[in-house]
């Protein structure tokens, strides 16, 4: 769950719209690609699926609903996964054109009724995208934890030994203990990555139960870094 909540905050913070499913155990359960085109005529930012292109949402709570309608109707309502992707495009005139893919967390332990090689089909599912010698890698970690132990770190590595890359993202920096050691991991000393490694806060549980908006929380953020 921390996994996936991890990646969530950092989703709603490049898209700046809370539109991904929140809950316990395996959320995302087929690949979401997320089409971002920026169009600097929008009034106002819309979302629409590959599925129903005709649509167009404003309101991204029916867009967080949709996925799950759909994720649904292909997975059942069991913590199945599905190789077979959603496909969002979002138009918006504040955000750059980027195309992003938010894969399932790692299951390490099946739940209910999912299958017991749930932890080899998710890493298969991960590692059929992050193969792709044409993508960057966003692998994101919370700093409360050590980074040695990164799940999202170590199958990087298995893809992309050199870091060329990879971008990774530090989580819950304002959790870290102020060491020598973690300056060294926010400075790409202990690990070293072409593309950089970046620190961030993200909206926390209880901002997010206060209703505290995206802008807000970065806002927030910048001024804890400055």
């Amino acid at each position: 769950k921390q996994w996936y909540q991890r990646r969530v905050a950092i989703t709603a913070g490049i898209v700046k719209q809370n539109f991904l499913p929140r809950g316990s155990g395996i959320v995302t359960r087929r690949p979401l690609i997320i089409q971002i085109i920026q169009d600097v005529t929008a009034e106002m930012p819309t979302a629409s699926f590959l599925h129903s292109p005709d649509v167009r949402h404003t309101d991204f709570d029916e867009v967080a609903k949709e996925i799950i309608r759909n994720t649904d109707q292909v997975c059942g309502t069991s913590k199945g996964i599905s190789h077979e992707p959603i496909t969002i495009k979002v138009v918006s005139r504040d955000l750059p054109s980027l195309t992003m893919v938010d894969l399932p967390g790692i299951t390490k332990n099946p739940v209910g009724d999912q299958p017991e090689d749930i932890e080899k089909q998710t890493t298969d599912l991960v590692l059929k995208y992050i193969e792709n010698p044409h993508s960057i890698i966003l692998a994101v970690s919370p700093g409360n934890i050590d980074i040695a132990n990164s799940e999202a770190i170590k199958l990087a590595k298995q893809v992309d030994p050199t870091g060329d890359r990879t971008l990774a993202v530090i989580t819950k920096v304002d959790l870290m203990e102020k060491t020598k050691e973690n300056l060294d991991v926010l400075q790409g000393k202990t690990l070293p990555m072409k593309l950089g490694i970046i620190g961030v806060i993200n909206r926390n549980q209880k901002q997010i139960d206060k209703d505290i908006s995206i802008e807000e929380c970065l806002e927030q953020e910048k001024e804890y870094f400055q």
